[in-house]
């Protein structure tokens, strides 16, 4: 189940040509509403891809009937032919579904750099609009086209268990250039509650908050990043405000852990908590600082408890703490006590995927988690071919 499980949403996911292996490569999510109120949230790369200039623009009135996502290419620094034809994507979309071009938002992902066959394209959207169905098969289907390096397709669902028939579907893609900056994919989320699209930003707003800004993979961030949440109102009730903010949230972490399991060559998914920071930007500026540190990346792929590169990815923030009462504990071991050697290392268990690092700053009470993986030969094979 996947963006079709909320009441009220088609999805389709056809194959179009974009990718030399003939896999999925487009696909459509229209709102029936009968509401069609939307937000999203961007990139924060400067440098931003036609379809994220596109789909900003026709954002601005906090209504969305379409998405049309495509893999095989980004359309990112294609210039004004780019974004023209991501318009003539938007425009063509809307004919075949009797909508405005500023009803519908356009989402790709690919390489950076060359510009979409368009006839191909096109082609496949009027297939993706005859293929619309509101089954689970559709919504997986739509899933499965967004996909790039990404092993498996991701989705995501949660229903309301105080107002029946309430229901909140997603569906992301993403296993590379995930870092934290407002959102780090492509992402659709819907839901058949009421809601308006004030509310709606300040939901998705939150819930990217703990859950996409809080994945830094690799440190790099994309020109294409796209998180839309989108409400039909066919279940025709709303929920009050923070649960809607708890179960997208909810589907939010869900696809988030999806794309950190699947990241580029990763071995190991990592969990780093940070506790006792001053602030939580303390917190978050540590925990990033920690999984953006190659050395302990590589170390924690090659099972080795070097805690010494934790302790020198925290000296390199701004936060507040003192060297000397640091403590840092890897899979439940402390292996630093008050910034020297703590239990043995050797008891450290490595052996497994899941490795969670618990960095206690003895400064305040904020606490932050911040997820990441660990950096592999796949991972430099991966990206060191990418483009050929």
């Amino acid at each position: 189940m996947s963006v079709t499980a909320p009441r009220g949403f088609r999805a389709a996911g056809v194959a179009a040509g974009l990718k030399p292996s003939g896999r999925p490569d487009v696909a459509l999510v229209v709102n029936d509403g009968p509401s069609d109120a939307a937000a999203g949230i961007f990139t924060a790369n400067r440098v931003q891809a036609a379809p994220v200039l596109w789909t900003r623009q026709v954002l601005a009135d906090g209504r969305l009937r379409a998405v049309i996502l495509n893999s095989g290419g980004a359309n990112a620094c294609t210039g004004p032919a780019g974004f023209a034809d991501t318009h003539a994507t938007a425009e063509h979309v809307a004919g075949a579904l009797g909508l405005g071009a500023g009803d519908v938002a356009v989402c790709s992902t690919g390489l950076i750099g060359v510009r979409l066959p368009m006839d191909n394209l096109l082609a496949g959207a009027t297939k993706a609009v005859a293929d619309l169905a509101d089954t689970d098969t559709a919504g997986a289907a739509a899933a499965e086209a967004i996909r790039t390096t990404d092993t498996v397709a991701k989705a995501a669902v949660r229903t309301s268990s105080t107002t029946p028939g309430v229901t909140i579907g997603g569906m992301g893609k993403g296993a590379a250039m995930l870092a934290p900056s407002l959102a780090t994919m492509l992402v659709v989320v819907t839901t058949d509650a009421v809601a308006d699209a004030a509310t709606l930003d300040r939901v998705i707003r939150a819930s990217s908050r703990v859950s996409f800004e809080r994945v830094d993979s690799d440190g790099c961030l994309s020109t294409n990043d796209t998180v839309l949440l989108l409400a039909s109102g066919a279940a025709g009730v709303s929920l009050p405000e923070a649960e809607l903010t708890g179960l997208v949230t909810e589907v939010c972490i869900d696809l988030a852990q999806q794309m950190l399991g699947d990241a580029e060559g990763s071995t190991k998914t990592i969990a780093i908590t940070v506790t006792g920071a001053a602030t939580e930007d303390d917190g978050l500026e540590v925990g990033r600082a920690v999984a953006r540190n190659n050395l302990l990346k590589c170390a924690l792929y090659g099972k080795d408890p070097n805690w010494g590169r934790v302790l020198a990815a925290i000296g390199t923030t701004k936060a507040v703490f003192e060297p000397d009462a640091l403590d840092v504990s890897i899979n439940e071991v402390r292996v630093c006590r008050a910034g020297a050697p703590g239990e043995d290392r050797d008891l450290v268990d490595l052996s497994g995927r899941e490795v969670r690092i618990g960095v206690d700053l003895h400064a305040g009470d904020a606490e932050v988690t911040v997820w990441t993986n660990d950096l592999t030969d796949g991972y430099v094979y991966k990206n060191s071919a990418y483009s050929t």
